[in-house]
Order: C-alpha cells, then structure tokens, then sequence
C-alpha cells in the first residue's frame, strides 16, 4: 500500500501542525467525483445557496459522532446543499480494511448508506485520494463554499455545533467567523467504531492517543482560541 493508504492508522500518517487545504476565501478545488449510484459528477456541482462538504469515512470516530447533528442542520437547512466526501479510512482494520481498489472504496461508502442510514449525498473520492489531499487530507474537515465556488468557512476538524453557527451567519449576510473547538468523539462511540473496523484498529489508536490529545484537544484549541481570522464575505469572489 501507498503512503496515503496506510492498512494501520499512526497519528504520523497526518500532518496535524500544519493545515494544507484550501484557504478562507479561496477558490474551492474542484474535480470529478462518484455517487454511490455510480454516477460521475462534479465535486462544486451543487444547487444550494451554499455547500456544506463535510469529509468523511465510516471507520472515523469523529466523523460518525458529528452525523447527528449535521442530519439535524441539513434538515434546518432545505436551501442549502450538504454533502460528504468520502475518503480513505481513518482507521482501517480487519473488517473494515483500506481500499485497494475503486471496487472497496465504493463498497464501503455504500455501508455508510445501507447500514448507518447516512441521507446527506455521499460523494465518493477517486482511489488515489486526489480531492481528499486537495482539501487538505485531514479525516473529517468541513468546507462552506458559496456559489461562486470560493470558501467562506472552514474548520481543519468539523465542530457541528460551531459549523451551523457559521452557516447561520452567512446565510444573514455576515461572515462566518472562526473554526470550531476540536471535540473529541464520546468513548462508546469511539470504540464501537473502532471494533466495528476490527482487527487491530483499536489498538493502534490507543497507542497513539497521547499524542492526539495533545495535538488536537490542547495545542490546536489553543490555537483556535488565541488566533485572528479573515473576515469573508458570504458572496466573496475569489
């Protein structure tokens, strides 16, 4: 397996000091994607006043614990167009492994649909993960682009409560205003998602949970918190 597709999850799979994704107020990347009917799309092809793209897999804790409350904000939201981007897995184990071809890749995200009864569109990256290290390559980003195709609100980690505050906002007219605080997944959903992967899954994530509680929970809020953010317009041209 490549670099990108790791079978075992380390915290140094990602870069968590330095962010790499598309900026606040620039032009989303864009790129051919594929619903889980098999249809081939555009990623920015949407109808909303907005788009709300969340990243995701079905083996990532943090993704599955913000499900509900982004369910919630696209229900609240009918004029505005949410969808996921599924990329590879944040924690693959025995059951649930690392894609090796477009055929699992599929296969899984359509176990996000079948058995976790995801309704937002889930838009499936290609198997070399070029929209997911486009965005940045964390597991579960979250971008609001506007029609224009610009990014007016990003958090490197989705905080579902702090992203419909910033939908909010900009749906007022105002800019978004600054990322969410990093929440960490409650522990029963995490371990249910980790054993559901199998394997070794769990194991290799409690090895290295010291240092994503330092990287995520204390240094990168402290960031969050103390940091200056651009202010964007909701209709920003980039």
């Amino acid at each position: 397996m490549s670099e990108y597709h790791y079978d075992r999850f380390t915290a140094g799979a990602y870069n968590l000091d330095s962010y790499v994704g598309p900026e606040l107020g620039s032009k989303a990347p864009n790129g051919p994607v594929t619903t889980t009917d098999g249809d081939l799309r555009e990623l920015l092809d949407f109808e909303g006043r907005f788009l709300v793209l969340e990243l995701g897999s079905i083996t990532c804790p943090l993704f599955q614990s913000r499900r509900k409350g982004m369910a919630a904000l696209a229900k609240q939201n009918p004029d505005v167009s949410f969808a996921i981007l599924y990329v590879r897995e944040a924690h693959p184990g025995a059951d649930i492994g690392q894609p090796r071809d477009t055929s699992e890749k599929h296969a899984n995200a359509h176990r996000l649909l079948t058995e976790d009864a995801e309704l937002r569109p889930i838009l499936i990256d290609d198997i070399e993960g070029n929209a997911h290290q486009a965005y940045g390559s964390f597991p579960n980003s979250v971008f609001i682009i506007n029609r224009q195709g610009c990014v007016v609100y990003l958090s490197d980690w989705n905080n579902a409560n702090a992203t419909a505050k910033a939908l909010a906002r900009l749906k007022a007219g105002k800019s978004a205003g600054g990322e969410g605080l990093f929440l960490p997944a409650k522990p029963p959903l995490a371990v249910h998602t980790l054993k559901r992967a199998g394997g070794s899954a769990l194991k290799d994530f409690l090895k290295d949970l010291p240092h994503l509680i330092w990287k995520n929970l204390i240094r990168r809020n402290l960031r969050v918190l103390t940091g200056a953010r651009r202010s964007i317009s909701p209709d920003h041209i980039c």
